[in-house]
């Protein structure tokens, strides 16, 4: 069988460490591999309308590989060449990730589990203030609103929050004991009611929609098996929650319960509520989302509750978005949750890579212009031009180094004390950098403006 013949496209500086990365690439991918070093130090630099002007056509080769920041349509070239042309990753340290994706993109556009994001202590927010919140869970994958009422106090105004939500076409819940508050939103619109147990639940039937019936205590289960029975006897309709207990008081009691009631009510709706985890834990909450997630998923718990309150959850209804969608698919193709676009994969990247020694002696010999370079590896930042090449973990010292050779700009001084920022991120973190990019943050990566370094030249 032929193997297939890729060309990957390329600048001056960037040769050698192509090279190498593409040399134990084309064995372990089974390709054959030729690279065209083009008249150019940095081809990303370059458009792709340049390229083609200064490349003649290829041939003998399958396919045609563009760095992926080159600006412009690959598209363009392929109509050129008569050969596919596309972009790749835009560092190419990713060439290996980018060849163990073959195929297409996996489809994420699917989930079986609906979220509340509930506006905590509502009734101290104006009704603009818990639109606008419900206006951005909404946009992050929210599919109802609800609205955390305070213990011990009756909000009489909960029907006027519970319109204008409606009004805005929102889907609304309320978290309430209160009798009088679920009636009053339930008349005014939202369709589930948080919570009741045996306290409140001869109140429910009144209500005409669906409840959240849960214990009496936390770890009573036989108190939610009363509450269910009586619910289920005068028809209201409900979903159940064994409640999950935070670390420390019962966390793993808790999730035993969930799995038992689903084991002995294969048929019951039910809802879990994460935030006595990722509120009550001092962790980063993407990682438990995927998690918990992935329980409600295998157990099939349509449901989760979720807040923002404390500011290791501000995320969590974006990243519970795509923590069920990652679940879905994971369960319905037999499939690990990997290669899945790394949106949760916010703190250190997936696959930190090093240039080596080598590559960055050789590019500071080739440089010829007085453009600075910057680069974090082995645990140090590197910067270079033509006439100056210093390493350092401070940013600070180096930069007063470089004040002893040149002198700076304001907007050359800003640029490179940027760029350094985030080099030292990436050391810190362990992950990978590359000038003019931004660092990734899965889903919370901002994408940059191309600002180049100022005084740089273009092709």
């Amino acid at each position: 069988m032929i193997s297939q013949r890729i060309l990957f496209v390329t600048g001056r500086l960037a040769e050698p460490l192509l090279r190498r990365v593409v040399g134990d690439l084309a064995a372990d991918a089974g390709f054959q591999a030729r690279i065209e070093v083009l008249p150019i130090s940095v081809v990303a630099l370059a458009t792709v309308d340049w390229i083609r002007r200064h490349m003649p056509s290829p041939s003998e080769v399958d396919r045609v590989i563009v760095p992926g920041l080159c600006s412009g349509q690959a598209q363009e070239l392929t109509e050129a060449w008569g050969i596919p042309v596309e972009k790749g990753p835009r560092d190419l340290l990713d060439l290996p990730s980018h060849f163990r994706r073959p195929g297409p993109e996996p489809n994420l556009e699917q989930h079986s589990i609906e979220i509340i994001a509930e506006i905590n202590h509502a009734p101290k927010l104006e009704t603009s203030q818990i639109i606008g919140q419900a206006k951005v869970w909404a946009a992050q994958g929210a599919d109802m609103i609800d609205l955390g009422c305070l213990p011990g106090t009756r909000w009489c105004a909960v029907a006027d929050a519970v319109r204008a939500l409606r009004e805005e076409g929102f889907r609304v819940s309320v978290d309430t004991f209160d009798p009088r508050e679920a009636a009053d939103a339930a008349k005014a619109g939202a369709e589930l009611v948080l919570s009741v147990n045996g306290s409140n639940r001869s109140h429910s039937p009144d209500w005409g929609v669906e409840v959240v019936a849960i214990p009496d205590q936390p770890s009573d289960i036989g108190s939610l098996e009363e509450t269910v029975e009586w619910l289920s006897t005068r028809g209201v309709p409900f979903r159940a929650d064994p409640i999950l207990e935070p670390v420390g008081h019962g966390f793993g009691a808790s999730l035993l319960r969930y799995a038992r009631f689903r084991q002995t009510h294969p048929n019951v709706s039910m809802m879990m509520g994460t935030g006595n985890i990722t509120e009550l834990t001092e962790s980063d909450s993407a990682g438990i989302n995927l998690l918990l997630a992935s329980l409600c998923q295998e157990w099939e718990i349509g449901s989760v509750l979720t807040t923002e309150v404390i500011g290791w959850c501000r995320g969590c209804v974006r990243e519970l978005d795509l923590a069920r969608r990652m679940a879905h698919l994971a369960l319905r193709e037999r499939r690990l949750p990997r290669q899945l676009g790394a949106g949760l994969v916010m703190l250190r990247d997936p696959r930190p890579a090093s240039r080596g020694p080598e590559f960055l002696d050789q590019l500071a010999a080739g440089i010829k212009d007085s453009n600075y370079r910057i680069f974090a590896d082995d645990g140090l930042i590197h910067i270079m031009n033509s006439k100056t090449r210093l390493s350092g973990e401070d940013p600070f010292e180096l930069f007063g180094q470089l004040l002893k050779t040149e002198e700076l700009d304001p907007g050359h001084a800003f640029y490179l004390g940027y760029e350094m920022c985030k080099a030292l991120t990436a050391i810190t973190l362990g992950k990978n950098y590359t000038q003019d990019q931004a660092l990734r943050w899965g889903l919370l990566t901002r994408p940059e403006k191309k600002h180049r370094n100022p005084g740089a030249r273009e092709p």
